[in-house]
């Protein structure tokens, strides 16, 4: 069944048909060179964190995991990788080249008050160089949270084929991203 989606390079709509083509998504997220902030948004169950545990493992992370909903953030420091071409046999070679990239999942479902994230030193994991902080229900404080750098929209919908749900995703790159130079054309499922 092919999936659908809308083309350019600051906005990019895809349809999910299976938790492989999350894992699709979730690669390609990874490949991208982000800091700061990601916003997840969409209803309970839309896949926010089943995307987020594959992006983590996509990016390197190989342990377990959990969802933030009750801790509201949970951090990774993930070895980053480099990919070095073999120049006889033309074959990616992974490498490890030390250093770490800090990673946050936060989930402010739970959230009574933007202000209790200052309570936490939320600002921290904001202001970390290099750092990923990927915020589920940042809506809950998007008066008291920086601009992300990508907004990510997740929805539950019908497939044509009545028995399997789809998932429509709609990546948003914020000014800062476009600031950046990021570029979302080339993803696909």
């Amino acid at each position: 069944m092919p999936n659908s989606t809308t083309e350019d390079k600051n906005v990019k709509t895809l349809t999910l048909y299976s938790e492989d083509d999350t894992q699709r998504l979730a690669a390609q997220l990874a490949a991208l060179p982000l800091t700061g902030s990601v916003w997840l948004a969409g209803d309970l169950g839309a896949g926010k964190t089943t995307l987020t545990r594959y992006w983590l493992q996509a990016l390197g992370h190989t342990g377990a995991v959990k969802s933030p909903t009750y801790t509201l953030v949970e951090p990774y420091s993930i070895e980053q990788n480099s990919i070095e071409q073999n120049s006889i046999e033309q074959n990616s070679i992974e490498q490890k080249d030390g250093s770490i990239k800090p990673v946050y999942h936060a989930d402010l479902y739970r959230l009574q008050d933007p202000e209790e994230l200052s309570f936490i030193g939320f600002d921290e994991y904001l202001d970390e160089p290099n750092a990923l902080v990927i915020i589920e229900w940042a809506s809950r404080a998007d008066s008291y949270l920086p601009p992300p750098i990508l907004f990510i929209d997740m929805t539950q919908a019908n497939s044509s084929d009545k028995n399997q749900e789809s998932r429509h995703v709609e990546l948003r790159l914020s000014k800062a991203g476009q600031a950046q130079g990021l570029d979302l054309s080339s993803f696909k499922i």
